[in-house]
């Protein structure tokens, strides 16, 4: 068993992960996020995302009928969405990312970045206005200003 490491290069928000949540609705006494539909006792903050966000768009089963795995309803959700999130940090930390792109690059390979093709995808692609659209479907208000490309790391 070895131990995977990742960089991450995405475009969205640093929503971080209970150490601290990068929301504003992270007001708990201890920072616990208070949302209306937050069951701090559920699945975890970003399963209850997910599955609040796949509602928005018509896909409400938690399983998958027979000819459709998890992964296919996962992915025709990041299609429909147009966002998704992203693990940074650690298994033992996980801090997350709402994106709507994320370019990983794993221990030992190597990724050629084209940064002023790059610079222009989010305008032409509409992603502002996916991530806006996840944003208030969802609820929360990031600690970040607008959405930016970040650069992270994942441990694991």
């Amino acid at each position: 068993m070895g131990v995977d490491t990742n960089a991450i290069l995405a475009y969205g928000y640093d929503i971080g992960g209970g150490e601290p949540w990068r929301i504003r609705e992270a007001t708990g006494a201890n920072g616990e996020i208070e949302l209306d539909w937050y069951d701090p006792d559920s699945d975890g903050f970003i399963e209850l995302c997910r599955e609040r966000l796949m509602a928005g768009v018509g896909i409400t089963a938690r399983r998958p009928p027979r000819d459709e795995t998890g992964f296919e309803r996962e992915r025709a959700a990041r299609e429909a969405l147009g966002v998704e999130f992203e693990t940074y940090c650690s298994d033992g930390q996980p801090m997350y990312l709402l994106a709507a792109h994320a370019i990983i690059v794993a221990r030992g390979d190597i990724k050629t970045i084209d940064l002023d093709a790059l610079r222009a995808v989010p305008g032409r692609e509409g992603w502002d206005a996916k991530l806006a659209a996840a944003v208030a479907a969802l609820g929360i208000t990031p600690t970040q200003d607008r959405p930016r490309w970040l650069l992270c790391s994942y441990w694991g």
